[in-house]
This record gives structure tokens, C-alpha cells and sequence, in this order.
């Protein structure tokens, strides 16, 4: 596998992102990637007309639920007659930097990695782009993750790369906050060859839908230890 021949398939839910999204997409580096699938999650706003305008293939996914919109963009990819290599999710907030999707998937292509996780915490944090619930919440969830599964990860960060098959063979299911954890923990069960790379990380454009809220924020901190734990 190299990076001229491989086929790389970009991921991104969106809900209500109609400010961020088209920085998102023309950020991608386009020449390595085939489909930009924006995957859009109920959004009332322009998120699905300024997707369609930026050159992104928009899925639409009325149930609510950043799962719910990964799957259905894993939906959409599987009628495909040639499947990708590899898959990379990214939010479409524009708080990551997509240009780094490079490094994302060559510990894949060079090393044969199965998982490569955008390290938050090992890269370089902008001041306020993660707020105290979020840094706390990812040491507490990635240390449960080491005491229960012997898997050593630094982050939940929604910036990944995974192999196709390898994302197939997991079976995932959570339709909402869950997602980033529920794919971690079932690596790590299924004995994956994972890996982390720094990224850098900027204040996001607009109002956070989970850390902005009290409430998004206890939701998304329960539906994530309720997912280390039942995966047990």
C-alpha cells in the first residue's frame, strides 16, 4: 500500500455546521482523497447547501445522533463497488486541521497500523479549545480504558484514520455520543494494532452541541463511561 494507490474515503457529520463546514472541506487534501462524505444530521440550517456548493457528496441522516450520521456514511460507502482502504472520520466543526489527514493515514500505509487516533493531548492545544469537562473526561475514559483493556490511548479525539475492513469487522453501533469510545474499546478487544499522532486543535467555529451545554456535556460524559463499561 502507498499513498498514490490507495483509496482513502473521508467521513464527516455534521450537524448545524454551516459556518465551518465549507473550511472544512476545502482544507481536505483532495488529491489523496476519493469521497468527502458529509454527513448531514438533521441540520436546520445551510450545512447541506453550502456542503453540496464546497464539493462534498452530502448524505443526509434525519436521526438525530453523531453515531447515527457516521453510520450513515459507513451506509453509504458499503454500496460502493470498490471499497476504500481506508476510512477517516473528521468533525466538521473545523476545530482539527484536515491538511493533517497525511499523517493520520500514513502509520497505516508505512507501518500497516489498523487505527490511528488525531492526539489531542500529545499535539498542540489552542487555549479554549477544550474545555475543563472535556481534558478530564478524556484522561478519565482513556484510564479506564488502560486498567480494563490494557490499550494505552491519550484521547477520544474524533479525528481518526482506520482501515476499512478493520472498521467493518467492528460492528459498530452507538448512535450518538458513544461513538469515539465504542470504537476504541472494541479495538482494543479485537487486538488492533493502534496507534497515536499529535494534532493540532483550535477553538471551533460556533457553539459546541456537547461541551457547550451542562446538559450535553452529563449526557456525553455518561454515554461514554456507560460504553467502556458494558463493552466489558
Amino acid at each position: 500500500m502507498s499513498l498514490e494507490n490507495v483509496i482513502i474515503d473521508v467521513i464527516i457529520p455534521a450537524y448545524n455546521e454551516e459556518d465551518s463546514i465549507v473550511s472544512v472541506i476545502n482544507d481536505i487534501p483532495k488529491d489523496i482523497v476519493r469521497d468527502i462524505l458529509v454527513c448531514n444530521n438533521a441540520s436546520t440550517d445551510r450545512t447541506r447547501e453550502v456542503s453540496i456548493l464546497a464539493g462534498a457528496n452530502v448524505q443526509d441522516q434525519p436521526l438525530k445522533g453523531y453515531g447515527n450520521a457516521c453510520l450513515k456514511g459507513m451506509e453509504y460507502i458499503a454500496k460502493n463497488q470498490t471499497p476504500p482502504d481506508i476510512v477517516v472520520f473528521l468533525d466538521g466543526d473545523y476545530s482539527d486541521y484536515p491538511e493533517e489527514l497525511i499523517s493520520l493515514v500514513k502509520p497505516i500505509i508505512n507501518d500497516n497500523h489498523d487505527l490511528v487516533i488525531g492526539s489531542r493531548s500529545k499535539g498542540n492545544l489552542e487555549k479554549g479549545s477544550m474545555m475543563p469537562q472535556q481534558i478530564f473526561g478524556n484522561w478519565l475514559a482513556t484510564t479506564l480504558i488502560k486498567l480494563i483493556y490494557k490499550y494505552e490511548f491519550s484521547d477520544l479525539g474524533p479525528f481518526r484514520a482506520i482501515k476499512y475492513q478493520q472498521l467493518l469487522a467492528l460492528r459498530m453501533q452507538d448512535k450518538d455520543f458513544g461513538w469515539t469510545v465504542e470504537m476504541q474499546v472494541k479495538a482494543a478487544k479485537h487486538g488492533l494494532k493502534c496507534v497515536e499522532v499529535p494534532v493540532r486543535y483550535r477553538k471551533r467555529i460556533g457553539v459546541s452541541k456537547v461541551s457547550g451545554t451542562i446538559k450535553g456535556t452529563i449526557l456525553a460524559g455518561h454515554k461514554i463511561l456507560w460504553t467502556i463499561f458494558k463493552l466489558i
